[in-house]
């Protein structure tokens, strides 16, 4: 009896390590996962004030403004531009980049312009893309809030697109960049109650690009394109731009996944001076130029006032000059 006693003492025993150990590995294996995977140097999580009104490897510009809930890039007002860069440069070759984003504003049927995510070779250079310099080399996601397009798009607006760069392509602001990008999807992620994120993600030269904006808490595909070839040594930033319309355009956090795992990486190839590239577009639609503007009222009113006072100012010079011949030839015939 003692010793069926003591059997089962050690079975349970030994079950107690077994949970034990299983709980631990599991603990660890947590925690591997989120410090070793997460690049915390790419990556942005409140707080944010860290360092006085600093963050810590991430440096911001234009109307950005940094507050406890968001970094806020552009308010809603007119004509602003703001930036967030990471100053440090990545080093990874396949990785996935989560942003927690909310575009909102006081606009119901008109407001813009949007933002952008870029992983691109200059930071910190403002300019008319969404903020950011035009002419850039790298990879650019585009969150584009209001159609410029002069003619019929085969979407809706708001409008994620994607866009490779190698420093040579001109985004066309007027066209949305519809000559130039790799794809793109439609989502209706403005003035939303709940979070709205997006992920970037680059893995063995395939470009995927998820959204998560209908409260599922599940990433939904938006585009996948394959034949993308991006350097190491880029830097990652977000940026934002209002003009005659406007919005708030917040960005919430950045996380940075490492997708190399030890020992998978296929291609040992050194990235770092290679040039972005991109094996396919989308097919180039036609380019409708913009229609002569009719003249408004308004001007159409002071031209014809102008045009008459000129008449006025003639004819008053004539009369003045007929009345001095007149008068000479009086002078003559006396």
């Amino acid at each position: 009896m003692n010793s069926v006693i003591k059997v089962l003492k050690m079975s349970k025993f030994n079950v107690f390590l077994i949970q034990t150990c299983i709980i631990v590995i599991s603990v660890v294996h947590a925690e591997w996962n989120t410090n070793d995977f997460m690049k915390r140097e790419h990556s942005l999580i409140k707080p944010y004030h860290s360092v006085g009104i600093a963050i810590p490897n991430w440096d911001f510009m234009g109307s950005t403004m940094v507050t406890h809930n968001h970094v806020r890039l552009t308010k809603d007002e007119q004509s602003l531009q703001g930036a967030l860069w990471n100053s440090a440069p990545v080093q990874v070759k396949n990785w996935e980049l989560q942003v927690h984003f909310k575009v909102h504003g006081r606009g119901k049927e008109l407001f813009g312009d949007g933002m952008a995510i870029w992983y691109a070779r200059e930071r910190m250079k403002p300019g008319s893309v969404f903020g950011n310099t035009d002419f850039f080399s790298g990879l650019a996601i585009f969150l584009d809030t209001y159609s410029n397009h002069n003619g019929e798009h085969n979407h809706q607006h708001p409008y994620i697109s994607g866009m490779v760069n190698n420093g040579t392509l001109h985004y066309d602001h007027d066209r949305d960049g519809t000559h130039t990008q790799l794809a793109g999807c439609e989502a209706k992620f403005r003035n939303l109650d709940h979070d709205t994120h997006i992920a970037i993600r680059y893995q063995e030269d395939v470009l995927t690009v998820l959204t998560d904006i209908d409260n599922k808490a599940a990433w939904k595909e938006c585009f996948v394109v394959k034949g993308i070839r991006l350097p190491t040594g880029y830097y990652f930033g977000v940026s934002a731009a209002t003009g005659d319309l406007s919005d708030n355009h917040d960005i919430l956090s950045i996380r940075l996944y490492e997708l190399d795992l030890p020992g998978e990486t296929k291609d040992d190839e050194d990235r770092s001076q290679i040039m972005p590239s991109a094996t396919f577009y989308e097919p180039t639609r036609e380019r409708i130029e913009d229609d002569k503007p009719a003249m408004g009222g308004v001007k159409t009113f002071l031209l014809m006032l102008l045009v008459a006072i000129v008449l006025i100012v003639l004819g008053v010079f004539g009369i003045m000059m007929y009345q001095k011949h007149q008068e000479n030839a009086r002078k003559r015939f006396y």
